[in-house]
């Protein structure tokens, strides 16, 4: 990668990173469900109208039927990242998980994207990568410790679920095979959990509350909102697809491993979070199995004979 490029990758992963804590800053002012909501709302307006219509590559099916597909994709992944990933999330950190940790945990979503992986796509962990997903469990382990003996165990909990909901929406992008303009397809994303999340939030969060949080709307509240949508999704997205078309996924990747040191730093810095030593120890534990599975290559399914042809190993789409 040019060092320009090179650059870009830990720009994002900063603006990701960072982004943990003006979630946090942004929960002062705004219900959960809420905040979420207007995070796609913003992102998605007026960006919808500018992208054109959602695409998704071909993969060998004629276009009315890609057409047909994009549209599957865009919802699913809405509603599993959209929708759980950050509704959960976001009621995870407002219930008491910290922004730094919150960084941290979330990136066990690389465990549970090869576990579902391996269900619905066939690929079959190597050695490399269960021991990957082996290390990383075990650093979420040793945070659920720290976490028990300072703050809300069901807080970390849910944030874990988010990490599991992000697993599921990657599996849903990856059959998607993949997006061919990433910025497209995130923009058409985010406008699938705009009427879940505000139906959500009216439901458990109250319209009284909901008023009020609008009503008592700041600079300070406004600039969350814009960060979230317009520099961590459509800026984030944007840049990270334009990387990935110009280098390979496994020369991109790694750059995310940088968001949860990011996250912790700047919770540390600008909201005073306190790192004990069993969070680092969880940390390195976390970065180094997450560092594996993401990039030990699976092992490819075994295809049976194909009729008239000799045996050959076929690779997962």
């Amino acid at each position: 990668m040019r060092p320009l490029h090179i650059a870009l990758a830990a720009l994002v992963a900063a603006v990701w990173g960072v982004n943990f804590v003006v979630i946090e800053l942004g929960l002062a002012h705004f219900p959960p469900l809420l905040f979420s909501a207007l995070r796609f709302l913003v992102a998605a307006l007026p960006a919808v109208f500018l992208v054109g219509r959602p695409t998704v590559a071909w993969n060998g099916v004629s276009p009315a039927r890609a057409k047909s597909r994009a549209w599957g994709y865009v919802v699913g992944v809405g509603l599993a990242l959209g929708v759980a990933k950050f509704g959960l999330l976001f009621i995870g950190m407002d219930r008491g998980t910290p922004a730094g940790l919150s960084s941290l945990v979330l990136q066990v979503q690389a465990v549970f994207t090869a576990l579902f992986a391996a269900l619905a796509l066939s690929e079959r962990p190597g050695r490399a990568r269960v021991l990957g997903m082996g290390i990383a469990l075990a650093g979420i382990g040793v945070a659920a410790v720290d976490e028990g003996a300072s703050g809300p165990v069901l807080a970390f909990v849910l944030v874990i679920a988010a990490a599991a909901c992000w697993g599921v929406s990657n599996v849903i992008t990856h059959k998607a095979a993949p997006p061919r303009d990433s910025l497209n397809f995130m923009v058409w994303v985010s406008t699938v959990p705009i009427v879940p999340l505000l139906g959500l939030s009216l439901l458990f969060e109250g319209w009284d509350r909901d008023t009020e949080a609008l009503a008592a709307l700041d600079w300070t509240g406004a600039g969350t909102v814009v960060y979230v949508a317009w520099i961590s999704t459509v800026f984030g997205f944007a840049a990270w697809g334009f990387l990935l078309r110009h280098h390979p996924a496994s020369s991109v990747a790694p750059f995310t491993l940088l968001v949860p040191v990011f996250g912790m730093s700047s919770a540390a810095l600008l909201l005073g979070e306190q790192v004990s030593p069993l969070r680092w120890c969880a940390a390195a534990l976390l970065v180094g199995g997450v560092a594996l599975t993401s990039l030990a290559r699976p092992r490819p399914a075994v295809a049976p004979p194909l009729p008239g042809a000799e045996q050959a190993e076929r690779m997962p789409a």
